[in-house]
């Protein structure tokens, strides 16, 4: 290759890694505001309505919802959604990735997903009342075309990004993505403050918000649609099965691909010893996340904004915490990283246990803590993975990740869920979840990452 092909490859590189950053910032609007701060108090409170009508929110419902025949109490209805809509990813995720790598244009099928997905959350405006049904709905298509973008977009990181350059692409997109949540969260929180001013009710300035989240991921989707459509090819891998060839056709040939693939995912053992780590220890952050708006509004008895002011200064946080995990991966190797971070979440908690009702102080500091790590440990782990993923295969072999990923993890909001369900407390939720940070972190202690670099065909990075 020339010096002047060689350039023009490299500044086409930077171009794109600078379109694909700005995903992030627009998935992150509607994963801070809706998925991680208002929709679950907000479903809650009317679920509340819904089963226990003239009863003081400050009080304890303990009259079950009837969803489709079953009991559900309506303080775990939010983390029994969550865990639904990971039954329903386990396969739409894997199937969507398989037709992405042999898509000539995934960031095409990127912003569909999107603009479903967007649709769906800028929709969440018309959820009140006793109307938890609908909020159901609309949190199921949301997250299932997040998921869906999710699976896409990591994909595509190891078309723009050599394996040298990953931790610090995937970090800066993390870290861009905290900016740009913490920007409309920050606008739905002065909202919040002064909604009686404006002659607006509680509920009305939060389905505003929601309403905010679902435009912003929309239209700064188109950022990365229209940066990205140059993109180059990515090569099949020379392995594929005969009935995964391009006569097959997109959706056949992916079907038959992902059959392959499953089947071909026991030949890579670290890879699999990878996921199974991932599959632990990120339902436990995917949890914390999820559940803190419930454990500081329900379980502290936080005003509605003090705790958006908390997950402001989280991802005000979490910034500088993306960008120092990555400069940390740089000179430790991001396997070690990952694995100090998760002596971390074990005390987050731990801490969480006993941090003392009314005691807004103590829940900002824990709030610090979370935001130390939660990006550099979400962003090393996707670049990490990304060096197992054997070539032509990311977004499918991605789709397995994302299948665990944020918003779609259910082994712990299961427990989270059932745990308030038996005894109505979110303190004992939380610090049961101690468990995956331990697991994950043992497991993840046993891959081998140089020997799961090996096995996929990839290039060696200078530390792992």
């Amino acid at each position: 290759m020339s010096s002047t092909t060689a350039a023009r490859a490299r500044r086409r590189s930077t171009r794109h890694q600078r379109a694909w950053y700005w995903y992030d910032w627009a998935n992150s609007a509607y994963v801070t505001t809706t998925a991680t701060v208002l929709m679950g108090p907000y479903l809650t409170s009317i679920a509340n309505r819904a089963a226990c009508p003239g009863q003081p929110v400050t009080q304890v419902c303990r009259t079950d919802l009837s969803v489709l025949g079953v009991p559900v109490s309506p303080g775990s209805l939010y983390p029994y959604v969550t865990t639904v809509t990971t039954v329903l990813s386990a396969v739409l995720l894997v199937a969507v990735g398989a037709v992405a790598d042999r898509s000539a244009a995934p960031q095409r099928l990127l912003g569909w997903f999107a603009a479903v997905g967007a649709a769906a959350a800028a929709a969440m405006v018309f959820v009140q009342g006793t109307g938890w049904q609908l909020g159901v709905a609309l949190l199921m298509v949301a997250s299932l075309c997040l998921g869906c973008t999710l699976v896409i977009y990591d994909g595509i990181l190891c078309r723009i990004a050599g394996p040298d350059d990953r931790d610090r692409v995937s970090s800066r997109g993390w870290a861009l993505g905290y900016v740009g949540g913490a920007l409309l969260l920050a606008a739905n929180f002065g909202l919040l403050t002064v909604h009686d001013r404006l002659g607006l009710t509680t509920d009305q300035a939060v389905r505003i918000s929601l309403l905010s989240a679902g435009l912003w991921w929309g239209v700064f989707t188109l950022i990365p649609v229209l940066g990205l459509r140059d993109l180059p090819p990515q090569p099949l891998p020379d392995d594929l099965p005969p009935d995964a060839g391009p006569r097959a056709g997109t959706v056949g040939g992916a079907f038959a691909q992902l059959r392959d693939t499953l089947t071909e995912l026991r030949g890579y053992p670290q890879t699999l010893l990878f996921l199974l780590a991932y599959l632990f220890f990120n339902d436990g952050i995917q949890t914390v996340i999820s559940a803190s708006s419930l454990f500081g509004s329900s379980e502290l008895g936080m005003a509605q904004s003090q705790v958006l002011l908390t997950f402001l200064v989280v991802q005000v946080v979490a910034v500088g915490g993306a960008l120092g995990f990555g400069r940390l991966a740089a000179r430790f190797g991001a396997h070690r990283t990952v694995l100090a971070s998760l002596v971390v979440w074990t005390v987050v908690v731990a801490v969480a246990f006993v941090v003392p009702r009314g005691s807004f102080p103590a829940f900002v500091a824990l709030g610090v803590l979370i935001g130390v790590v939660l990006g550099g440990t979400q962003a090393l782990s996707r670049s990490l993975y990304s060096q197992l993923v054997p070539r032509g295969r990311e977004s499918e072999f991605f789709s397995l990740y994302q299948a665990m990923e944020r918003g779609t993890s259910w082994f712990g909001t299961l427990l989270f869920g059932l745990m308030q369900q038996w005894t109505h407390s979110y303190r004992l939720s939380i610090v049961a979840l101690v468990v995956f940070f331990v697991v994950g972190g043992v497991l993840l202690s046993k891959v081998d990452v140089r020997a799961g670099i090996r096995a996929a065909g990839n290039a060696q990075p200078a530390v792992v």
